[in-house]
Protein backbone atom coordinates (compact mmCIF):
# COMPACT_ATOMS: atom_id res chain seq x y z
CA UNK A 1 0.00 0.00 0.00
CA UNK A 2 1.18 3.61 -0.81
CA UNK A 3 1.34 5.80 1.89
CA UNK A 4 0.14 9.27 1.56
CA UNK A 5 -0.22 11.81 4.12
CA UNK A 6 -2.02 15.08 2.39
CA UNK A 7 -4.05 15.46 -0.29
CA UNK A 8 -6.29 18.25 -1.90
CA UNK A 9 -9.95 17.43 -2.83
CA UNK A 10 -13.19 19.61 -3.48
CA UNK A 11 -16.13 18.80 -1.77
CA UNK A 12 -19.76 20.06 -2.32
CA UNK A 13 -22.99 19.84 0.02
CA UNK A 14 -26.03 19.17 -2.18
CA UNK A 15 -28.47 22.14 -3.33
CA UNK A 16 -32.03 22.00 -2.29
CA UNK A 17 -34.71 21.16 -3.93
CA UNK A 18 -37.20 23.44 -5.73
CA UNK A 19 -40.79 24.12 -4.42
CA UNK A 20 -43.41 22.70 -6.36
CA UNK A 21 -46.16 24.79 -8.11
CA UNK A 22 -49.33 22.77 -7.92
CA UNK A 23 -53.19 22.93 -7.43
CA UNK A 24 -55.90 20.67 -6.38
CA UNK A 25 -58.06 19.44 -8.71
CA UNK A 26 -60.72 17.38 -7.74
CA UNK A 27 -63.80 15.73 -9.18
CA UNK A 28 -66.46 17.37 -6.84
CA UNK A 29 -64.51 19.64 -5.18
CA UNK A 30 -65.72 23.08 -5.76
CA UNK A 31 -62.24 25.08 -3.97
CA UNK A 32 -58.99 23.25 -4.61
CA UNK A 33 -56.67 26.13 -4.10
CA UNK A 34 -52.64 25.68 -4.48
CA UNK A 35 -51.38 22.50 -2.71
CA UNK A 36 -47.07 23.03 -3.89
CA UNK A 37 -44.89 21.12 -1.59
CA UNK A 38 -41.56 22.38 -0.27
CA UNK A 39 -38.45 20.88 -2.02
CA UNK A 40 -36.31 18.32 0.09
CA UNK A 41 -32.71 19.10 1.63
CA UNK A 42 -29.79 18.65 0.15
CA UNK A 43 -27.32 16.04 1.56
CA UNK A 44 -24.74 17.49 3.89
CA UNK A 45 -20.69 16.46 3.42
CA UNK A 46 -19.34 14.56 6.60
CA UNK A 47 -15.95 13.31 7.49
CA UNK A 48 -15.87 10.10 9.66
CA UNK A 49 -12.54 8.87 11.42
CA UNK A 50 -12.67 5.06 10.31
CA UNK A 51 -10.23 2.03 12.27
CA UNK A 52 -8.24 0.14 9.80
CA UNK A 53 -6.88 3.49 7.53
CA UNK A 54 -3.16 4.83 7.77
CA UNK A 55 -2.87 6.44 4.44
CA UNK A 56 -5.03 9.19 2.29
CA UNK A 57 -3.59 7.52 -1.08
CA UNK A 58 -7.90 7.05 -2.10
CA UNK A 59 -7.57 10.80 -2.56
CA UNK A 60 -5.02 11.02 -4.98
CA UNK A 61 -7.57 9.18 -7.67
CA UNK A 62 -11.03 10.78 -6.02
CA UNK A 63 -10.91 14.31 -5.73
CA UNK A 64 -14.30 15.24 -6.21
CA UNK A 65 -16.88 14.86 -3.75
CA UNK A 66 -20.79 16.13 -4.42
CA UNK A 67 -23.33 15.09 -2.47
CA UNK A 68 -27.04 15.05 -4.11
CA UNK A 69 -29.43 17.72 -4.47
CA UNK A 70 -32.68 17.63 -2.14
CA UNK A 71 -35.82 16.09 -4.38
CA UNK A 72 -38.33 18.73 -5.72
CA UNK A 73 -41.84 19.26 -3.98
CA UNK A 74 -44.88 17.46 -5.64
CA UNK A 75 -48.73 18.38 -5.25
CA UNK A 76 -50.76 17.34 -2.21
CA UNK A 77 -48.69 18.95 0.27
CA UNK A 78 -45.82 16.79 -0.50
CA UNK A 79 -42.46 17.71 0.32
CA UNK A 80 -39.37 16.37 -1.91
CA UNK A 81 -37.26 13.73 0.16
CA UNK A 82 -33.51 15.27 1.85
CA UNK A 83 -30.86 14.38 0.00
CA UNK A 84 -28.36 11.66 1.23
CA UNK A 85 -25.31 12.91 3.23
CA UNK A 86 -21.83 11.83 1.48
CA UNK A 87 -20.16 10.43 4.24
CA UNK A 88 -16.01 10.67 3.60
CA UNK A 89 -14.07 8.28 5.45
CA UNK A 90 -10.28 9.47 6.45
CA UNK A 91 -8.24 7.75 8.87
CA UNK A 92 -7.77 8.38 12.41
CA UNK A 93 -5.25 11.32 13.35
CA UNK A 94 -6.38 13.32 9.83
CA UNK A 95 -6.85 17.11 9.48
CA UNK A 96 -9.06 19.45 7.55
CA UNK A 97 -7.45 22.80 6.67
CA UNK A 98 -8.39 25.30 4.04
CA UNK A 99 -6.82 26.16 0.52
CA UNK A 100 -5.64 29.43 1.83
CA UNK A 101 -1.32 30.65 2.18
CA UNK A 102 -1.97 29.84 6.33
CA UNK A 103 -3.45 26.26 6.18
CA UNK A 104 -6.23 27.47 8.69
CA UNK A 105 -7.18 24.22 10.62
CA UNK A 106 -10.60 23.51 9.81
CA UNK A 107 -11.27 20.23 11.82
CA UNK A 108 -9.24 17.71 13.45
CA UNK A 109 -10.61 13.93 13.68
CA UNK A 110 -8.58 12.09 16.91
CA UNK A 111 -10.94 9.42 17.80
CA UNK A 112 -12.13 6.49 16.21
CA UNK A 113 -15.83 6.97 15.16
CA UNK A 114 -16.05 10.76 15.18
CA UNK A 115 -18.18 12.57 12.86
CA UNK A 116 -17.67 16.37 11.74
CA UNK A 117 -20.60 17.82 9.31
CA UNK A 118 -18.38 20.18 7.50
CA UNK A 119 -20.55 21.45 4.39
CA UNK A 120 -24.80 21.93 5.09
CA UNK A 121 -26.72 20.97 2.21
CA UNK A 122 -29.06 23.93 1.27
CA UNK A 123 -32.44 24.24 2.44
CA UNK A 124 -35.17 23.52 -0.35
CA UNK A 125 -37.84 25.88 -1.65
CA UNK A 126 -41.06 26.79 -0.60
CA UNK A 127 -43.77 25.56 -2.49
CA UNK A 128 -46.74 27.48 -3.74
CA UNK A 129 -49.06 26.14 -0.79
CA UNK A 130 -46.46 27.97 1.47
CA UNK A 131 -47.37 31.83 -0.19
CA UNK A 132 -51.38 31.49 0.06
CA UNK A 133 -52.74 34.34 1.63
CA UNK A 134 -56.04 36.09 2.07
CA UNK A 135 -55.23 38.53 -0.55
CA UNK A 136 -52.92 35.71 -2.56
CA UNK A 137 -55.19 32.65 -3.00
CA UNK A 138 -53.47 31.28 -6.36
CA UNK A 139 -50.01 32.06 -5.91
CA UNK A 140 -47.67 30.63 -8.83
CA UNK A 141 -44.40 31.24 -7.01
CA UNK A 142 -42.22 28.98 -5.72
CA UNK A 143 -38.67 28.76 -4.18
CA UNK A 144 -35.69 27.25 -6.65
CA UNK A 145 -33.76 25.80 -3.04
CA UNK A 146 -30.67 27.34 -1.57
CA UNK A 147 -27.70 26.39 -3.06
CA UNK A 148 -25.26 24.05 -1.55
CA UNK A 149 -21.75 25.02 0.02
CA UNK A 150 -18.27 24.30 -1.47
CA UNK A 151 -14.71 24.03 -1.22
CA UNK A 152 -11.29 23.33 -2.10
CA UNK A 153 -9.66 21.73 1.32
CA UNK A 154 -6.33 20.22 2.05
CA UNK A 155 -6.43 16.65 4.45
CA UNK A 156 -3.05 16.31 6.03
CA UNK A 157 -2.84 12.94 8.33
CA UNK A 158 -0.93 13.14 11.73
CA UNK A 159 -0.07 9.23 12.87
CA UNK A 160 -1.68 9.06 16.65
CA UNK A 161 1.38 7.29 18.09
CA UNK A 162 2.67 6.82 21.75
CA UNK A 163 5.88 7.17 21.23
CA UNK A 164 8.34 8.30 18.01
CA UNK A 165 11.67 7.46 17.23
CA UNK A 166 14.18 10.31 15.80
CA UNK A 167 17.61 10.25 14.82
CA UNK A 168 19.87 10.25 12.28
CA UNK A 169 20.00 8.06 8.74
CA UNK A 170 21.54 4.57 10.15
CA UNK A 171 20.63 5.50 13.59
CA UNK A 172 18.93 1.41 13.81
CA UNK A 173 15.49 2.68 14.32
CA UNK A 174 13.90 0.41 11.68
CA UNK A 175 16.12 -2.46 13.28
CA UNK A 176 14.63 -1.64 16.93
CA UNK A 177 10.82 -1.09 15.34
CA UNK A 178 11.17 -4.53 13.92
CA UNK A 179 12.82 -5.42 17.25
CA UNK A 180 9.90 -5.11 19.65
CA UNK A 181 6.93 -5.06 17.49
CA UNK A 182 5.53 -7.02 14.45
CA UNK A 183 6.35 -4.31 11.73
CA UNK A 184 8.31 -5.16 9.08
CA UNK A 185 10.30 -1.77 8.08
CA UNK A 186 12.98 -2.37 5.33
CA UNK A 187 16.19 -2.29 6.71
CA UNK A 188 19.65 -1.76 4.66
CA UNK A 189 23.01 -0.11 5.04
CA UNK A 190 22.65 3.02 3.31
CA UNK A 191 20.51 6.48 4.06
CA UNK A 192 16.97 6.33 3.83
CA UNK A 193 15.84 3.31 3.88
CA UNK A 194 13.15 4.14 5.55
CA UNK A 195 11.22 6.80 2.89
CA UNK A 196 7.47 6.79 5.20
CA UNK A 197 6.50 6.48 8.63
CA UNK A 198 5.78 2.77 9.67
CA UNK A 199 3.43 2.44 12.90
CA UNK A 200 4.46 -0.53 15.45
CA UNK A 201 2.15 -1.98 18.74
CA UNK A 202 4.20 -2.92 21.38
CA UNK A 203 3.07 -5.58 23.94
CA UNK A 204 5.35 -4.95 26.71
CA UNK A 205 4.42 -6.20 31.09
CA UNK A 206 0.83 -6.26 30.60
CA UNK A 207 0.65 -3.14 28.38
CA UNK A 208 0.43 -2.08 24.73
CA UNK A 209 1.11 1.23 23.12
CA UNK A 210 1.84 2.88 19.41
CA UNK A 211 5.15 3.39 18.16
CA UNK A 212 6.57 5.59 15.16
CA UNK A 213 9.03 5.21 12.88
CA UNK A 214 9.82 8.34 10.56
CA UNK A 215 12.28 8.87 8.07
CA UNK A 216 16.05 10.19 9.71
CA UNK A 217 16.75 13.50 9.77
CA UNK A 218 20.00 15.19 8.35
CA UNK A 219 21.18 19.13 8.67
CA UNK A 220 19.15 21.28 6.28
CA UNK A 221 16.55 19.14 6.66
CA UNK A 222 13.94 22.33 7.68
CA UNK A 223 15.66 23.88 4.73
CA UNK A 224 14.37 20.36 2.42
CA UNK A 225 17.23 18.90 2.63
CA UNK A 226 17.20 14.55 2.16
CA UNK A 227 13.53 14.15 2.66
CA UNK A 228 12.90 17.22 4.66
CA UNK A 229 11.05 17.88 7.70
CA UNK A 230 7.55 17.30 6.42
CA UNK A 231 6.90 13.68 8.04
CA UNK A 232 7.96 15.36 11.69
CA UNK A 233 4.04 16.24 11.85
CA UNK A 234 3.90 12.53 12.72
CA UNK A 235 5.23 12.80 15.54
CA UNK A 236 3.30 15.76 17.21
CA UNK A 237 0.82 13.64 19.03
CA UNK A 238 3.19 11.58 20.66
CA UNK A 239 3.69 11.86 24.54
CA UNK A 240 7.59 10.96 23.99
CA UNK A 241 10.32 10.74 21.47
CA UNK A 242 12.97 8.47 21.59
CA UNK A 243 16.09 9.66 20.22
CA UNK A 244 18.60 7.18 18.99
CA UNK A 245 22.28 7.78 17.97
CA UNK A 246 24.37 5.66 15.98
CA UNK A 247 27.53 4.63 18.27
CA UNK A 248 29.88 4.33 15.05
CA UNK A 249 28.86 7.62 14.01
CA UNK A 250 32.30 10.03 14.47
CA UNK A 251 30.84 11.99 16.75
CA UNK A 252 27.87 11.01 18.81
CA UNK A 253 27.60 15.12 20.20
CA UNK A 254 27.39 16.28 16.96
CA UNK A 255 25.06 13.48 15.36
CA UNK A 256 22.48 14.09 19.07
CA UNK A 257 22.37 17.45 18.68
CA UNK A 258 22.06 17.98 14.49
CA UNK A 259 18.63 16.33 15.20
CA UNK A 260 17.65 18.66 17.78
CA UNK A 261 18.41 20.85 16.08
CA UNK A 262 16.02 20.11 13.35
CA UNK A 263 13.58 20.02 15.59
CA UNK A 264 13.86 23.17 17.33
CA UNK A 265 13.78 24.34 13.63
CA UNK A 266 10.52 22.54 12.44
CA UNK A 267 8.61 23.92 15.81
CA UNK A 268 5.30 22.39 16.78
CA UNK A 269 6.70 22.21 20.43
CA UNK A 270 9.03 19.19 19.28
CA UNK A 271 11.84 19.98 21.28
CA UNK A 272 10.06 20.81 23.94
CA UNK A 273 8.55 17.02 24.61
CA UNK A 274 9.79 14.67 26.77
CA UNK A 275 13.19 12.47 25.16
CA UNK A 276 14.64 9.32 25.85
CA UNK A 277 18.62 9.60 24.42
CA UNK A 278 19.58 6.01 23.81
CA UNK A 279 23.27 5.12 22.35
CA UNK A 280 22.30 2.36 19.25
CA UNK A 281 24.39 -0.58 18.15
CA UNK A 282 26.55 -1.16 21.24
CA UNK A 283 27.19 -4.72 19.79
CA UNK A 284 29.56 -3.74 18.06
CA UNK A 285 31.92 -2.09 20.84
CA UNK A 286 33.24 -3.39 24.21
CA UNK A 287 32.57 -2.14 27.82
CA UNK A 288 35.18 0.62 27.83
CA UNK A 289 33.93 2.51 24.90
CA UNK A 290 30.34 2.10 25.58
CA UNK A 291 30.62 4.26 28.72
CA UNK A 292 33.15 6.45 26.96
CA UNK A 293 30.61 7.33 24.42
CA UNK A 294 27.59 7.22 26.71
CA UNK A 295 29.09 10.26 29.30
CA UNK A 296 29.94 11.97 26.30
CA UNK A 297 26.29 11.68 24.97
CA UNK A 298 25.37 12.36 28.58
CA UNK A 299 27.49 15.34 28.17
CA UNK A 300 25.76 17.07 25.01
CA UNK A 301 22.18 16.01 26.01
CA UNK A 302 22.13 16.83 29.56
CA UNK A 303 20.53 13.96 30.34
CA UNK A 304 21.00 9.71 31.22
CA UNK A 305 21.64 8.12 28.63
CA UNK A 306 20.60 4.39 27.94
CA UNK A 307 22.61 1.87 26.19
CA UNK A 308 21.09 -0.06 23.64
CA UNK A 309 21.57 -2.96 20.11
CA UNK A 310 18.24 -3.26 18.56
CA UNK A 311 20.34 -6.51 16.69
CA UNK A 312 20.95 -8.07 19.66
CA UNK A 313 18.08 -6.80 21.94
CA UNK A 314 20.79 -5.86 24.76
CA UNK A 315 19.09 -2.99 26.56
CA UNK A 316 16.28 -3.02 24.76
CA UNK A 317 13.86 -4.08 27.85
CA UNK A 318 15.20 -1.05 30.07
CA UNK A 319 14.37 1.40 27.02
CA UNK A 320 10.75 -0.13 26.70
CA UNK A 321 10.28 0.60 30.35
CA UNK A 322 11.44 3.80 30.33
CA UNK A 323 9.08 4.37 27.12
CA UNK A 324 6.49 2.73 29.17
CA UNK A 325 6.85 4.70 32.16
CA UNK A 326 6.68 7.86 29.99
CA UNK A 327 3.90 7.01 28.25
CA UNK A 328 1.93 6.42 31.43
CA UNK A 329 -0.11 3.26 31.15
CA UNK A 330 -3.01 2.08 33.69
CA UNK A 331 -2.48 -0.55 36.18
CA UNK A 332 -3.27 -3.89 34.24
CA UNK A 333 -6.76 -4.35 34.91
CA UNK A 334 -7.99 -1.09 35.62
CA UNK A 335 -10.10 -1.28 32.79
CA UNK A 336 -11.83 -4.38 33.79
CA UNK A 337 -12.28 -3.09 37.19
CA UNK A 338 -14.04 -0.15 36.14
CA UNK A 339 -16.35 -2.16 34.14
CA UNK A 340 -17.33 -4.61 36.66
CA UNK A 341 -18.47 -1.63 39.22
CA UNK A 342 -22.38 -2.22 39.67
CA UNK A 343 -23.88 0.87 38.45
CA UNK A 344 -26.27 1.06 41.55
CA UNK A 345 -22.48 1.57 43.84
CA UNK A 346 -21.92 4.98 42.50
CA UNK A 347 -22.82 7.75 44.81
CA UNK A 348 -22.23 12.06 44.34
CA UNK A 349 -21.39 11.69 48.27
Amino acid sequence: MHFLDQAKIFVKSGDGGPGAVSFRREKYIEYGGPDGGNGGKGGDIVFEAVAGLNTLIDFRYTQHFKAKRGTPGAGRDRTGAGGPDLVIQVPIGTQILADDEERTLLADLTKEGERVVFLRGGDGGRGNASYKSSTNRAPRQHGPGWPGEEMWVWLRLKLLADAGLVGLPNAGKSTFINAVTNAQAKVGAYAFTTTRPQLGVVSHKGHEFVIADIPGLIEGAADGAGVGDRFLGHIERCRVLLHLVDANDADVATSYRIVRDELEAYGADLIDKPVIVALNKIDTLDDELIAALSAELAEASGAPVMALSGASGAGVEAVLDKLLEAVGQPEPGADEEAEDEAPGDWSPI
